[in-house]
C-alpha cells in the first residue's frame, strides 16, 4: 500500500501542505514540533525501509561542474541582495560578520548541519524519490518541489521569503536532478543561506542578529 499511487498523493498532500501550512495556525508550540519531528522520523524511515536509501558518502562526484553551474547564479544573488540590504537598510549589511564573528561562526555551522542538510534530505533526496515518477512533465515537478519548498517556509509570513526559497527551491531541484547529490545541493543551500546571513537579511529567515 505505501507505494500505491493513491497513498504517495495523500502522503505529498500531507507531509508538504497540510502539515507547513498547519503552522500558521495558532496553536501551542509543542504540538507543531512533535507534528515536524513526526513527520521527519517518517521520511527517514521510508527513505530506509522503503526506497532503500543508502546513507554513504561518494568521491565520485563532478565537483569542476558543480562550480561552475553555480557560479553565475552566485555572482547574481550576491549583486542583488547586497544593493538590496545597501539600499533597504545600510546598518544591518554584515553587521553580525563584522561586530559579532563568533555568532556569525556559529550560526554558519549551525545551519548548514542541522537546517539545510535535513531540509534537502526531505525536498530533494526524499520528494524525488518518492514522487518524481508520478509527474510525467519534468517541468512541472521541479515547479512543484520549489512551489512546496517555498510553502514549508510560509510561517514566516513574508513574501520576500517566499519569493527568495521559491527561486532558491528552483536552483536546488535542478542541481539534485543533475547531480543526484545531497551533498552537493546541500552545499548549493548552505552557500546561498549563509550568505543572506552574513550579507545582513537574517532577520527575516529567523537567524539572530
Amino acid at each position: 500500500m505505501i507505494q500505491s499511487i493513491y497513498y504517495k498523493f495523500f502522503e505529498l498532500l500531507t507531509l508538504f501542505v497540510i502539515i507547513p501550512v498547519s503552522f500558521i495556525i495558532n496553536y501551542p508550540i509543542w504540538v507543531k514540533v512533535i507534528m515536524g519531528l513526526s513527520g521527519f522520523v517518517y521520511i527517514i524511515l521510508v527513505l530506509l525501509k522503503v526506497e532503500k536509501y543508502k546513507f554513504k558518502a561518494t568521491l565520485q562526484l563532478n565537483w569542476q561542474a558543480f562550480w561552475k553551474r553555480i557560479i553565475f547564479p552566485s555572482i547574481i544573488v550576491i549583486t542583488v541582495t547586497t544593493c538590496y540590504v545597501w539600499l533597504t537598510d545600510k546598518p544591518q549589511l554584515f553587521n553580525v560578520l563584522l561586530n559579532n564573528p563568533i555568532l556569525w561562526l556559529f550560526i554558519l555551522f549551525f545551519y548548514s548541519f542541522c537546517s539545510v542538510y535535513p531540509q534537502e534530505l526531505i525536498y530533494r533526496t526524499f520528494f524525488f524519490l518518492r514522487y518524481q515518477q508520478l509527474f510525467k512533465n519534468k517541468y512541472l515537478f521541479i515547479i512543484l518541489n520549489a512551489a512546496l519548498f517555498s510553502l514549508a517556509h510560509i510561517f514566516f509570513e513574508n513574501i520576500l521569503v517566499s519569493t527568495l526559497t521559491f527561486i532558491g527551491g528552483i536552483f536546488f531541484a535542478l542541481t539534485y536532478k543533475k547531480t543526484k547529490s545531497t551533498l552537493l545541493v546541500s552545499i548549493e543551500h548552505s552557500l546561498y543561506g549563509c550568505w543572506l546571513f552574513t550579507v545582513g537579511m537574517g532577520n527575516m529567515l529567523g537567524f539572530p542578529s
